[in-house]
């Protein structure tokens, strides 16, 4: 996948200045930014888009940084776009996304600002940024560092749901052959799934969670360990608990992947949250009112160990992710 490893992010980020407007300047495992803006707090969110299904290439593009800023409990109002394509792209290929990238903006109420868009020789693929920004009232702010000890590690989608999808779109005829055909309509018009934008916005509005992060580049093993890090606790999972669909079980016998290459699948649109005890019914609730059903999967310790539960015997949970997302989009049908 594209991210740098911690060591070298860290060393991009030392360069940056601080600055005394800044409540939540760039850090790892922090997927949005928070400043003032006045007597009002701004929330920021900036992601790329390429590589999926060009048909849902502008849904993707808006609902990728969206879901970034919903996590830290803002409502996505503005957004600036860059569409950019290798110097063949033919201008009716921008215009469909541009459409898809202005419905996907209307539904969630979110007004374009500004863009850029041009071909370029450097480029071999449609690349899309998105950046979206959004005011969050200071007691409903929520950022990954603030799980506590004794909190429920809460997972609110199947791992590996992005791949899945993206996979059976690109793939559909060696989807149709591991899956069927009925399974295959079923999984494609799951793609929605990759927005948690509703979700995380009711979840810090009812001050269900204390900390969220969205399984993306990496799936549950960088988002737990980034939750952990950012958080300074650690945690105990319980495998059993992890919901992984059938279809997904198939794709890991189909390219032989491990158990930790399925952990670290991109998970795009799955919360990992921190809930307190006393609130997990109400988390529960939320969430069965978005359609979603709230999977607990272990809780966050004071011990700093990151420890992984299976069949009664102790591990060391994965430290560093495999995803193996690209490659599995790569694969020739």
């Amino acid at each position: 996948m594209g991210k740098l490893d911690k060591q070298q992010l860290q060393k991009l980020l030392s360069y940056i200045k601080t600055n005394n407007q800044i409540i939540v300047p760039p850090m790892i495992g922090y997927d949005a930014g928070v400043h003032r803006l006045g007597d009002q707090i701004l929330v920021v969110s900036t992601d790329p888009c390429t590589g999926v299904p060009q048909e849902w290439f502008g849904w993707l593009l808006i609902n990728y940084a969206a879901s970034d800023l919903s996590l830290f409990g803002a409502k996505p109002q503005f957004c600036t776009i860059n569409l950019l394509g290798p110097k063949s792209t033919n201008a009716t290929v921008f215009q469909e996304i541009m459409k898809q990238t202005c419905s996907a903006a209307d539904e969630q109420e979110i007004a374009i600002v500004r863009g850029h868009t041009g071909r370029y020789d450097s480029l071999k693929d449609l690349l899309g940024v998105c950046t979206i920004y959004g005011i969050v009232e200071p007691d409903k702010l929520v950022t990954p560092g603030n799980a506590k000890p004794g909190d429920l590690i809460m997972c609110t989608k199947p791992i590996g749901i992005e791949t899945l999808t993206n996979f059976t779109l690109t793939h559909p005829k060696t989807a149709t052959k591991l899956f069927g055909i009925k399974k295959v309509e079923e999984i494609s018009n799951m793609i929605k799934l990759q927005s948690c934008v509703k979700e995380a916005q009711q979840l810090a509005q009812t001050n269900c969670v204390h900390a969220m992060h969205d399984a993306t580049e990496g799936g549950l093993i960088t988002a737990l360990n980034e939750l952990s890090e950012a958080s300074n606790v650690g945690m105990r999972i319980n495998w059993e608990n992890i919901p992984i669909q059938n279809e997904m079980l198939t794709l890991k016998k189909q390219f032989h992947l491990d158990d930790d290459q399925v952990l670290s699948l991109s998970s795009t649109g799955t919360i990992l949250a921190a809930v307190s005890p006393a609130s997990k019914q109400k988390a529960i609730e939320t969430l069965k009112q978005q359609g979603f059903y709230a999977h607990f999967i272990g809780e966050f310790t004071e011990v700093k160990d990151r420890i992984l539960i299976r069949t009664g015997k102790k591990n060391v949970f994965p430290l560093t992710a495999k995803d193996a997302y690209t490659e599995l989009l790569a694969t020739n049908e």
